[in-house]
């Protein structure tokens, strides 16, 4: 599955290093979820944890390597988060891991190749995502692949001495082929 600058592919055990930067890095973390970023991740523990994904058979957990094309580099990773089959919609997750990859088109990219998969090869009707109000580099990728707000969660995320919004975000499939037609 490929972009126009990335491509999508299982983890494998030689991604180790490159996922233990990103995971132990509190720039990248900080747009996680609350439990990823409260203690160190050991290696044995990321090491585990890439096998199970690169074994899992589940047909509503995905998550793939984000790896550029020019030097076949890993550089983050992008995940549907409990496809649910009968209602046709999941929810999604990115991580940019690689610093020197931010604010390069690299994620729009991603989630762009991601939403082709959803829409045009797994037939989902809807995707949608929370984001902290504080990543606005993340808000407007997303908007550029054509999210849109949908509501907030009000003061749900302590953080750096402060309380700060999850601002929801969403796409339904008509709005992702009016923006393919376009």
């Amino acid at each position: 599955m490929e972009g126009k600058m990335i491509r999508l592919r299982g983890y494998e055990f030689s991604d180790l290093d490159f996922v233990m930067k990103w995971i132990n890095d509190e720039d990248v973390t900080q747009f996680l979820g609350s439990g990823m970023v409260a203690f160190p991740i050991s290696s044995i523990a990321e090491r585990k944890f890439i096998e199970q994904a690169g074994l899992s058979e589940s047909p509503s957990n995905k998550i793939f390597v984000i790896e550029t094309l020019a030097d076949h580099r890993p550089i983050g990773t992008i995940s549907f988060n409990g496809i649910d089959w009968v209602n046709r919609h999941s929810p999604v997750g990115i991580m940019i891991g690689d610093k020197g990859c931010w604010n390069r088109g690299y994620g729009t990219d991603a989630m762009r190749v991601l939403m082709r998969l959803a829409f045009d090869k797994l037939n989902l009707h809807r995707l949608w995502l929370h984001v902290y109000d504080y990543n606005q580099r993340a808000i407007r990728s997303y908007e550029k692949c054509g999210f849109r707000r949908e509501g907030v969660l009000r003061e749900q995320r302590y953080w750096s001495g402060g309380y700060h919004d999850i601002v929801v975000m969403g796409i339904v499939e008509s709005e992702y082929r009016a923006l393919s037609a376009s």
